[in-house]
């Protein structure tokens, strides 16, 4: 079977799996996180933050997605791809400074709003530049990517913060969240009207006199 994917979808692949990968570090042992190093912080205290997270997440995907599609072509996709990501990318070193169930709270709403905004865009992306006839393909391996990226660093997580502590972990997670939206920036000339120079004439603005 031919696996030839085209750029754009091939980086959008890429950025998943470190993204998540970073992200699956800490997922499990979250709540292990709160209970041990957040005042009064308890399983009910996971369960809420764990609530405004996908709650609210999933509440901004419609009115985001209706938002970009009317606003037709890549280049609102792409920012809100690219600026989402970076928001989810910085929260985990917020965690390093909580100290109170609310500061988590805050800090699972930004990263709610983040990864509305990014899922959005990355979507209407991916659907748009899918090599067709490999659709199923291509959508099956950004599930295969992360979802191994995932698994394999959830069994690392745990030794991880055992060895090095959390607030190591949380580093790594934002470094790897980082590098992610990195991987986007690796597209961003083949995302039409991101770099829109029609308004001005470049060549007349660095001219040597």
């Amino acid at each position: 079977m031919n696996l030839k994917i085209n750029k754009i979808v091939k980086y959008l692949i890429l950025s998943d799996l470190v993204f998540f990968s970073g992200w699956g570090l800490i997922t499990p042992i979250f709540a292990i996180f709160i209970m041990d190093n957040i005042q009064g912080g308890t399983i009910i205290v996971a369960g809420i933050a764990s609530s405004i997270y996908w709650i609210l997440k999933s509440v901004l995907r419609v009115p985001i997605g209706m938002f970009l599609d009317n606003h037709k072509g890549d280049k609102d996709d792409y920012f809100f791809l690219v600026i989402g990501l970076l928001i989810a990318a910085l929260v985990p070193f917020g965690y390093i400074f909580s100290k109170l169930p609310w500061h988590i709270y805050v800090l699972q709403t930004i990263y709610a709003i983040g990864m509305g905004m990014s899922l959005s865009g990355w979507a209407a992306i991916f659907t748009r530049h899918i090599d067709k006839g490999k659709e199923a393909t291509e959508w099956g391996l950004d599930a295969t990517a992360y979802g191994i990226g995932m698994g394999i660093t959830a069994a690392i997580g745990g030794l991880a913060v055992t060895q090095f502590g959390f607030n190591s972990v949380f580093v790594a997670v934002g470094v790897m969240g980082l590098i992610g939206v990195a991987l986007l920036l690796c597209i961003r000339n083949k995302i039409k009207g991101v770099f829109d120079y029609n308004h001005f004439n470049l060549k007349e603005i660095f001219k040597e006199k």
